[in-house]
């Protein structure tokens, strides 16, 4: 009985950078800052790491207060930054995700550094939001290890008992989704459709790698 735990970005949207435009957005506007240095790095992190490293890159005090002013703020941008991007479903992927939905032995969650809010209004902008039932998110993590062990726990109560570790799947478009495949024990589905090509991301071993997901009958093989 298979958990597949998705991420959100390169994996299953691209948003035209509307996350990254609505922090930034948001740092400028509740901080009253000008020029927004590009000194953090996104790729596969979680929301609260990136909060932290913007404060401090900016002169900021990174204290929980501020971490939630600038979180508070962000998701007041991102509806508007989602409309004004032009993102995309990514290939296939509402067609996996129309199968899988219908399969009883199926559990779909997410395995994403977004904070939980941010989440829905990113996946609720593409329709996909109702698909998941469980996972872990990036609110109040820093390692995005810790955001899958927080995943595995929520998986095991949404199924009222525990999961055996090898019956979960990870699947992301960075080498951290991965390492954090495997601070669970879980197994790892790579694409690439994000920053990271197809050789880095094989050299992270995962069990399957994709260039991307719209060869729906192979990706879905992956469960049979």
């Amino acid at each position: 009985m298979p958990v597949i735990l998705w991420d959100i970005d390169g994996t299953l949207i691209r948003s035209g950078g509307a996350g990254k435009d609505a922090m930034e957005g948001a740092l400028r506007d509740a901080f009253r800052l000008g020029e927004i240095k590009d000194e953090v790095p996104y790729s596969g992190r979680t929301d609260c790491a990136i909060a932290r490293d913007l404060l401090r890159v900016h002169g900021l005090d990174p204290s929980l207060a501020n971490q939630h002013a600038l979180q508070e703020a962000y998701l007041g941008k991102l509806p508007e930054s989602l409309k004004t991007r032009g993102g995309i479903v990514l290939p296939g992927v509402n067609d996996i995700l129309a199968v899988l939905k219908l399969r009883e032995d199926v559990t779909l969650g997410l395995l994403t550094g977004n904070i939980r809010r941010g989440a829905r209004v990113k996946l609720a902008h593409f329709g996909l939001w109702d698909h998941f039932t469980c996972g872990g998110f990036g609110d109040e993590h820093f390692d995005r290890d810790d955001v899958a062990r927080m995943a595995y726990r929520d998986v095991c109560a949404s199924r009222g008992h525990e999961i055996d570790p090898t019956d979960i799947w990870v699947i992301g478009d960075t080498p951290l989704d991965v390492q954090c495949a495997r601070a669970i024990g879980a197994r790892a589905v790579t694409v690439a459709t994000g920053w990271h090509p197809v050789e880095e991301l094989t050299a992270c071993r995962p069990d399957q790698c994709f260039e991307d997901l719209s060869d729906v009958s192979r990706v879905l093989a992956v469960w049979n």
